[in-house]
């Protein structure tokens, strides 16, 4: 008599980085807009660092398109989402409007970065520039912006659920 075999199920794969890994633990829960955000800033943060330490033009190539797409989205569900909300929310229109400028100095920087390859003059100093632009920007959201969110009405956990909707859209867009 055969016996039956049970099928194994195919091994998941795992994200590279530990971030991606918590991002992808937490798919299948609400996560507040702000842990959502923070997880975006801080798996941006390791691209940076990583990217310092590359030598290979194709090895900067590939993480520069990656840093420019992560950045890319954020920046557009936080434009669409976060930044409508928190401005309903919170009496800070200055904070705001500073958070816009800087994306869009930030989305300048990575429309030359895309238009360059690794190995061109300045390539490097451009994604330098733009890790220095955004570790500044990720500052006053994290120090200011974020606590008066927190302080205030908003549903941290709806708009935590439409952010990783579009976030999610948007990454299956740009595949």
């Amino acid at each position: 008599m055969a016996t039956a075999q049970t099928a194994k199920p195919a091994p998941k794969t795992r994200p590279a980085s530990k971030v991606a890994r918590k991002n992808v633990r937490a798919e299948g829960k609400p996560v507040d807009a702000i842990r959502l955000l923070k997880n975006d800033h801080k798996e941006v943060k390791g691209y940076f660092k990583d990217y310092e330490t590359l030598e290979d033009d194709a090895a900067k190539q590939a993480l520069a398109e990656k840093i420019c797409l992560a950045l890319t989205v954020h920046a557009q569900i936080e434009e669409e989402i976060y930044y409508p909300a928190a401005r309903e929310a919170i009496d800070d229109d200055d904070l705001l409007d500073e958070a816009e400028v800087e994306h869009a100095s930030a989305k300048q920087l990575i429309a030359e970065i895309q238009a360059m390859k690794a190995g061109d003059r300045l390539f490097d100093a451009k994604v330098t520039v733009l890790g220095e632009y955004i570790e500044h920007h990720v500052e006053e959201e994290e120090s200011e912006m974020f606590p008066e969110s927190r302080d205030s009405d908003l549903d941290l956990k709806a708009l935590g659920v439409q952010l990783a909707e579009r976030k999610a859209e948007l990454m299956a867009q740009a595949r």
